[in-house]
C-alpha cells in the first residue's frame, strides 16, 4: 500500500493481515524508503544476518529483558489459549564497530512447542531467535502480518539515549509443525545518518 501511482509494491503481497493493524502505526509510502530500510522489512531470512553483510558491522544482540507471563485471553497470532505460558523478551542490536542501534525486538514466545534445548539457549543466554532456530535446522516459516511507520514515547533506558523513538516496524510470527511459536515486532529506527548514500 501507500503507492500514489499505482507503481511496483513489493510489499502488497506480503502482509497477510494489515487490516489488523494495530491503530498506532501509520500507514508506509514504501518509495520514501531507502533500499536498506525495504530490503529490511521484506528479508525472510535472519534480519542479523543481512545488516552484517549490508553494513560491514559484525552486530552483536544485547538482552534488555526477559519475563514470563501467562495469557488472560485467547491469543489469535499465537493461536495460544488462555492460561498457556508465554516468554517475552525484548533486544537491542547493534553495531559492535558503529555501537549503532540497528533493530529494537519483542518477542513472545509459547516456550511449550519449543524442543528442549532451543528454550534452555533462549532463557540462559539470551540469544538472536533466527540464529538458534537455525542453529537447530528448525524447519520454521516466516509469516509477516504488517508493516508501519510508529512513534514510541516509552523506551528502556539503554535506547533513549540513541533514538528520538520513531521506527519503521514489521510484526510478524515464526511458525512450525504448524503452529506459530514466536510473534516477533522488529522496530527500526530511522537511520538515514548511517546508511551508505545512493543516488
Amino acid at each position: 500500500m501507500g503507492f500514489q501511482d499505482g507503481g511496483f509494491n513489493p510489499l502488497r503481497k506480503i502482509q497477510t493481515a494489515e487490516s489488523a493493524m494495530p491503530a498506532e502505526l501509520s500507514k508506509l509510502n514504501f518509495r520514501t524508503l531507502t533500499p536498506f530500510q525495504r530490503a529490511l522489512l521484506v528479508t525472510d531470512g535472519t534480519v542479523t544476518k543481512f545488516i552484517e553483510a549490508y553494513m560491514l558491522d559484525p552486530v552483536e544482540i544485547i538482552r534488555l529483558g526477559q519475563t514470563r507471563y501467562t495469557l488472560e485471553e485467547d491469543h489469535p497470532w499465537l493461536v495460544a489459549e488462555k492460561g498457556m505460558d508465554v516468554m517475552f523478551r525484548e533486544v537491542m542490536i547493534r553495531g559492535i564497530y558503529s555501537h549503532t542501534l540497528y533493530v529494537y525486538g519483542v518477542s513472545h514466545i509459547i516456550p511449550d512447542r519449543l524442543p528442549r534445548d532451543i528454550r534452555e539457549r533462549l532463557e540462559v543466554q539470551g540469544e538472536s531467535i533466527g540464529r538458534v532456530l537455525n542453529d537447530y535446522e528448525m524447519e520454521t516459516r516466516r509469516e509477516v502480518l504488517w508493516f508501519g511507520r510508529e512513534r514510541l514515547t516509552q523506551l528502556p533506558r539503554q535506547l533513549s539515549s540513541v533514538t528520538n523513538g520513531e521506527f519503521i516496524s514489521r510484526t510478524y510470527r515464526i511458525i512450525a509443525e504448524g503452529k506459530p511459536i514466536v510473534l516477533i515486532t522488529e522496530r527500526f529506527p530511522e537511520l538515514t545518518d548511517v546508511l551508505p548514500h545512493h543516488h
